[in-house]
C-alpha cells in the first residue's frame, strides 16, 4: 500500500469466504450491491478470469436510461481468494480512458467471524488517487461493501 497512490478497506464479512466470491461473481448476486442504493446496476459481462471481461451499467432511481458505468477487465481470479480488475483495459481490450484509471485489488481471507475482505485500489498518480478520493470512494465503496455484506450475511 502506497498512501500517495492507493485507497483501501477492510471489513469483516459474517459469512463464509465461498459466499462472499460468490456475490461478486455472479451477475445476478453482483447487480445487487455493487452500486450505491437506489441507484441500479445492470452487468453486460462478468467473466472473473485473466483477461475477462468486466462491464456495468447503471440507473438512478428515477428510472432514466441505463448509462455507462464500469468498463474493464480481469486481471487475476482466484476463487474465494483474489480478484483484480482494472480500468486501464476495456472489456474489448482496448486500451481505456475512464474517468477515473485504476486497477482494484479484492482479496478474502479466512477469519474467525466469517471473511476478513480486503480492497486495494491503485492510482498511476497522486492526482487520480485524489480525484478518486474527492468523487467518495470512502462513502462509495463503503456504501456497497456494507451491501455486500448484507447479501452475503443473509445466506
Amino acid at each position: 500500500m502506497n498512501p500517495d497512490l492507493d485507497l483501501q478497506l477492510s471489513r469483516v464479512i459474517r459469512a463464509p469466504r465461498a459466499r462472499v466470491w460468490q456475490a461478486w461473481t455472479d451477475p445476478a448476486s453482483l447487480e445487487r450491491w455493487f452500486l450505491p442504493a437506489p441507484t441500479h446496476c445492470r452487468v453486460e459481462r462478468l467473466e472473473p478470469r485473466a483477461g475477462g471481461a468486466f462491464l456495468t451499467q447503471m440507473r438512478d432511481e428515477d428510472g432514466a436510461a441505463w448509462g455507462p458505468h464500469l468498463d474493464g477487465c480481469f486481471l487475476a481470479a482466484e476463487p474465494d481468494e483474489r480478484l483484480v480488475f482494472t480500468t486501464a483495459i476495456a472489456a474489448d481490450w482496448r486500451p481505456a480512458s475512464p474517468t477515473i484509471l485504476m486497477t482494484a485489488e479484492v482479496t478474502l481471507a479466512d477469519h474467525a467471524d466469517g471473511t476478513d475482505y480486503r480492497v486495494l485500489v491503485r492510482h498511476a498518480d497522486p492526482a487520480a488517487r485524489a480525484q478518486h478520493e474527492e468523487l467518495g470512494f470512502e462513502l462509495g465503496w463503503g456504501t456497497v461493501t456494507s451491501q455486500l455484506a448484507e447479501l452475503a450475511e443473509q445466506g
